[in-house]
């Protein structure tokens, strides 16, 4: 296999629990010859979305080519690529052209360091915030919307330091429960969940911790702990990019340790890991589990980094297991 086979192999779970269409990702991804491809053929495809809302005959059909523009523009960011900022900027549009039309009484609600969209029912027992990883994005979990909207909750979901539309304009932050903080004063919430996933796992945990209105967290594929050295270069290369320099990414590394803060998560904390996560540098979370107060653990034998090729065992415990604590 070239360079942008196996980059797409490797890519594989991840996209299709983004909700790409799988056939539509085997032909954007067969004609690609390096890694240096993806972005732009990622972006094409973006746009041929685009065009179909454009011509869509309903606002059902357009919504719909809309928030397809919106993850494809979001995975052309998951592969280095000159002109990530302005494809994150794309997907940021997009989702919001298709809300417009799928969920008017959606609310764009923005403030330092962070913005993303509030929806579902104005009265709603209560309020999730999901919190994107690294190198991902509100556009990236919309399933995970989907389910807790589904049972009733209304959900923020958001893009933080570093992150999908605000990546090119700010660089991640470990103390990420400040962020969150503004974000439950902006909502005028005293109570909420959060799901982190990936890094944001990380940012849930610390949140939870420091954050008194939080009062369940979930975590999927979150990290305990980070060691910089046993990285793999693209993590690193990753970490380098979204915290503005190698410096800057050896000391956020260095936060991201939950060792002291995890025993102070005194709300009910879910966390989720796959068996097959297992990224070199990074320590799952089995002892975030164990050491928090009211921890529960679930693993998923088969399951990968996010678990995309595993969502049927975990996507509907989570949303009942958060809808369930917060109600």
């Amino acid at each position: 296999m070239n360079g942008g086979a196996e980059f797409a192999a490797s890519q594989w779970t991840r996209a299709t629990g983004l909700g790409l269409d799988p056939h539509e990702y085997q032909r954007v991804t067969s004609a690609l010859e390096s890694v240096d491809d993806w972005g732009p053929a990622f972006v094409e495809a973006a746009r041929g979305h685009l065009a179909r809302a454009a011509d869509a005959w309903s606002p059902v059909s357009e919504g719909e080519h809309l928030l397809a523009a919106a993850r494809w523009f979001h995975a052309a960011t998951l592969a280095p690529y000159a002109a990530a900022g302005q494809a994150a900027q794309e997907a940021d549009s997009a989702f919001g052209r298709a809300l417009a039309l799928l969920e008017p009484d959606s609310r764009r609600i923005e403030g330092e360091e962070f913005t993303g969209w509030l929806r579902g029912p104005s009265d709603a027992p209560a309020t999730v915030v999901i919190v994107p990883g690294m190198d991902s994005a509100k556009e990236e979990f919309l399933d995970v919307a989907s389910a807790l909207l589904a049972r009733g909750l209304a959900v923020f979901a958001m893009d933080g330091p570093g992150q999908g539309s605000l990546a090119p304009t700010t660089t991640i932050r470990a103390d990420y429960h400040q962020v969150v903080g503004r974000v439950l004063d902006a909502l005028d919430v005293n109570r909420a969940g959060i799901v982190g996933l990936s890094l944001g796992g990380y940012y849930a945990a610390e949140t939870a911790a420091l954050e008194p209105r939080i009062a369940a967290a979930a975590t999927v594929s979150g990290p305990f702990r980070l060691t910089w050295n046993a990285l793999p270069e693209p993590v690193q290369a990753i970490l380098t990019r979204r915290a503005g320099g190698p410096e800057a990414a050896r000391a956020f590394t260095r936060r991201v340790d939950l060792s002291t803060l995890a025993p102070n998560i005194t709300p009910p904390l879910l966390v989720i890991d796959g068996d097959q996560d297992v990224i070199p540098g990074v320590e799952n979370g089995r002892r975030l589990a164990a050491t928090a107060p009211h921890g529960e653990y679930l693993t998923i034998p088969p399951g990968d980094h996010l678990l995309g090729n595993t969502r049927p065992d975990w996507l509907p415990h989570l949303a009942d297991w958060m809808t369930r604590t917060l109600t």
